[in-house]
Order: C-alpha cells, then sequence, then structure tokens
C-alpha cells in the first residue's frame, strides 16, 4: 500500500491514493485540482523515503471534492452569582480533497 504523510498549514495529514482527506480551509472551486508539494515521507510497498524535512520532486495531487463546516462549537463563560452571561458559537469551514496520485 502506498502512502504519503503532507503538511497543510500547520496539520500532517496521511494520505492513501483514492481516499478523502479533510484539510482546513483551501482558497480553491469545488472540482478543481490541488496539488501539495510539502510531502514529508512516503512509504511504497515497504521503502520508505523521508524527507528533511520534505522530498524534492514529490507531489500529491488531489480534486477538491466540496467546502463544509463543522458543527457549531458553544463557548459559555458565566461568572456566578453577577449576572455576567456570555455565549458566542464558531463553526470552521473545512476542504473535502479526494487524493489522485502520489508521485516521488
Amino acid at each position: 500500500m502506498k502512502y504519503a504523510i503532507i503538511r497543510s498549514g500547520a496539520r500532517q495529514f496521511r494520505c492513501v491514493e483514492g481516499t478523502t482527506i479533510e484539510v482546513d480551509r483551501l482558497p480553491v472551486e469545488a472540482g478543481a485540482s490541488h496539488t501539495f508539494g510539502e510531502v514529508l515521507l512516503i512509504v511504497n510497498d515497504g521503502s520508505v523515503t523521508v524527507g528533511t524535512p520534505t522530498i524534492a520532486g514529490a507531489a500529491v495531487n488531489t480534486t477538491v471534492i466540496d467546502e463544509f463546516r463543522a458543527p457549531k462549537v458553544i463557548a459559555y463563560r458565566y461568572k456566578a452569582k453577577e449576572r455576567q452571561r456570555k455565549k458566542r458559537g464558531h463553526r470552521e469551514t473545512y476542504t473535502r480533497l479526494m487524493v489522485n496520485t502520489i508521485e516521488g
């Protein structure tokens, strides 16, 4: 089985050909292709290639499926007996990608 570890933003993701990954929002439209050049590790049937810090010439080609938003996270703060209450919500936007090929 061939897989790669890539870096997108400040996080690392394990990419296997034919599967999907969910990364932080990318400024790419649905249906477009996106290539990750920061490949940190490639494993191909037991042979491991480790980058220092990245592998030169390696790339992971993906196709953007869609953008979606995570479930809402509620942040609620209050101070007891003082009538101070603050309720805030937040939803993060993610991009779902289909991993097409791993080169390198």
